[in-house]
């Protein structure tokens, strides 16, 4: 008899032990780990390579070239045209500044902020890593382009004929590091790029985004046009004008790009060289805002650029001038073509035998 109350007795603290379980608040787990930051636009981390880090291996060679080749990019920075490309190093790139400012002034740029690249072509040199963009400043040549068939004359004769090699829209990127190029990952070599190329971006819009100082990026993503606002950056906050006016006050020539019609609001751009000057707009109910104090400024290149160059020439610069002689000196070319007017010579008086009536006749 007594063993039937013990037995009950356990029975109901079993049940009591499982319905707590149940029911009862579950143990504190570790809170996961904080998701990893997917805003496409926020930098990426830095590249924190060691600095006795050993040489790059073959095989991680293989990998980045493998991983970076063919890889469409945006540009982060303004690559000249020509066969000069961008040199990165210490997180810096060169030229810049005014060297830069007069190398697009001469031969214009072939990648600008916000455009997309290709990698077309890597190659790991012993302290630089090579980077083609969009095949590079020079057209590679194709194997085929490399035959040539000899005649019996002992001429060769190319199969293909000769092209230009030159490339408008293509440059280089070189990456150089102190000493060697260290072992890294594929993650690491693109937080070094980044102040050049930028691989995270989704669009042409974003990338360019990033390269603009923040009160322009804010005035673009609202669709508002600060006066000190270059050409590219009115195109991207408004589009390309639907109507264009050429005008000249005084003598300052201007261009005017209309936005909008009547009866929505008008906003009148003018732009003097590169530059937005004076912004109108005319709204519905018939009030007029001009704005022409400059809201944002941006760095220019160097008008007298070539002008302090031949400022700071040496004295005793080598020149085709006689000693003494004075520039306004040198006789200057007339016809159109520059080449210089020849004399012409008196021809000389020749005898003639004698005429009729003794009469003789000279030329």
């Amino acid at each position: 008899m007594l063993r039937l109350p013990v037995v009950l007795f356990l029975v109901m603290s079993l049940i009591a032990v499982m319905c707590d379980g149940q029911t009862g608040k579950p143990d504190a787990s570790p809170p996961p780990p904080p998701a990893a930051n997917g805003d496409p636009a926020a930098p990426p981390p830095a590249a924190n390579i060691p600095a006795h880090a050993p040489h790059m291996s073959k095989q991680t060679r293989y990998q980045i070239i493998r991983d970076f080749e063919t890889q469409v990019v945006y540009s982060r920075a303004t690559f000249p045209m020509g066969s000069r490309g961008l040199i990165l190093k210490n997180g810096v790139s060169s030229p810049n500044g005014q060297d830069l400012q007069q190398m697009l002034a001469l031969w214009g740029p072939s990648i600008r902020p916000g455009d997309p690249a290709q990698i077309s072509f890597v190659r790991i040199h012993d302290n630089y890593i090579h980077f083609d963009l969009n095949g590079g400043p020079i057209h590679r040549k194709k194997w085929y382009e490399h035959i040539e068939v000899s005649g019996t004359g002992g001429s060769s004769v190319p199969v293909t004929q000769n092209q230009s090699t030159d490339n408008p829209h293509g440059s280089y990127l070189d990456v150089y590091f102190d000493k060697y190029v260290p072992e890294m990952s594929a993650a690491q070599l693109r937080a070094l790029l980044y102040p050049v190329l930028d691989f995270n971006a989704r669009n042409k819009e974003q990338a360019y985004l990033d390269t603009v100082p923040p009160k322009v990026k804010e005035a673009i993503q609202a669709h508002h046009v600060l006066v000190g606002m270059n050409t590219e950056m009115v195109v991207h906050a408004r589009g390309k004008p639907p109507k264009k006016v050429r005008e000249k006050d005084g003598d300052t020539e201007y261009e005017e790009w209309i936005y909008g019609e009547p009866p929505q609001d008008v906003d009148f751009v003018r732009i003097v060289g590169d530059e937005v000057v004076r912004v109108e707009t005319m709204r519905v109910g018939g009030q007029k805002i001009v704005r022409t104090e400059k809201e944002v400024i941006l760095e220019k290149p160097d008008k007298d650029a070539e002008a302090k160059t031949d400022q700071d020439r040496p004295a005793n610069a080598p020149s085709l001038r006689r000693p003494g002689e004075a520039p306004e000196d040198v006789p200057k070319a007339t016809p159109s073509d520059g080449a210089s007017p020849v004399p012409v010579a008196t021809p000389p008086t020749v005898p003639q035998p004698p005429g009729p009536g003794g009469i003789v006749a000279r030329h």
